[in-house]
């Protein structure tokens, strides 16, 4: 994948995807759109604290917004509710996994704009 226009001539993918994914009490929503033109919306409450063997919980912002500006699509990630932060990431993550996995399926032959094009 070029830097810079990852999915313009991305013929036959069904472009966008999303999950819900429920851990125990947290439900996570994450939505994605492989457009070619980035942005990222990141809702969720995350505190500031550290994980396990030292991942801090602040980076998972972040890491979302890497994705999107770096991977040139546009993401939507959300926690709807949940308490449990260890809950909350691996949500997230499991998401944004699965709405990826959606989104680059194949699902024709055409480019899956009106433009033609995935590009700005």
């Amino acid at each position: 994948m070029p830097c810079g226009k990852p999915w313009a001539s991305a013929k036959g993918i069904a472009r966008w995807g999303e999950a819900h994914i429920p851990m125990d009490e947290t439900l996570a929503r994450v939505v994605v759109d492989l457009s070619g033109r980035p942005y990222c919306v990141f809702d969720a409450d995350l505190p500031r604290i550290v994980l396990g063997n030292g991942f801090q919980v602040e980076m998972v912002r972040e890491f979302f917004i890497a994705v999107a500006m770096r991977g040139q699509l546009n993401l939507h990630a959300s926690v709807l509710y949940g308490q449990n932060t260890h809950h909350q990431v691996e949500a997230l993550f499991k998401g944004l996994a699965r709405a990826l996995r959606q989104a680059v399926r194949i699902d024709g032959e055409a480019i899956p704009s009106t433009k033609g094009t995935l590009t700005s």
